[in-house]
């Protein structure tokens, strides 16, 4: 039988096992080899977590002392809200235990931190192809059937 898994705020130690998630997690959206992000994007987002200035955030789920999935997420405003918004922006589990609960562990753990924080809303976009994630995300929010464009300027 698996054991629990621990669903913490990333710590500044585990640059290292965090790396190859955050490496799969960007291979998943085609960011590899001659299209991997640039370094100094990595060490900046890297960065940015630690910042008390930066409503940049991560969790990270740990499973016998070794983590095994990702989620980033930010605080920002909107034009429909007085409080803050939370976009969850990157989750990613390890395939190797993908179906065992840390997705979902993942997003909740999410959905607590924003309350505690005030926020009644998170949201995230996926790409349609997500299919195997999609079922996840279906039951544990609502897909507002809203399409994303995106410019680079």
């Amino acid at each position: 039988m698996a054991s629990a898994i621990l669903i913490r705020p990333l710590r500044e130690t585990d640059f290292t096992a965090w790396t190859p998630l955050w490496d799969g997690y960007n291979a998943f959206y085609g960011r590899e080899g001659k299209t991997a992000l640039a370094p100094e994007i990595t060490q900046i987002t890297w960065q940015r977590f630690f910042d008390p200035a930066e409503p940049v955030f991560a969790l990270v789920a740990e499973r016998d002392g070794k983590l095994c999935g990702l989620t980033h997420y930010l605080y920002h405003r909107s034009t429909t809200r007085i409080e803050l918004t939370c976009y969850l922006q990157d989750l990613f589990t390890d395939p190797l235990i993908r179906g065992q609960g840390v997705g979902r562990a993942l997003i909740e753990g999410v959905y607590a931190q924003a309350k505690a924080a005030g926020i009644k809303r998170v949201y995230w976009q996926t790409h349609t192809t997500n299919s195997a994630r999609r079922l996840l995300y279906d039951k544990v929010a609502q897909h507002m059937g809203f399409i994303v464009y995106s410019q680079e300027v």
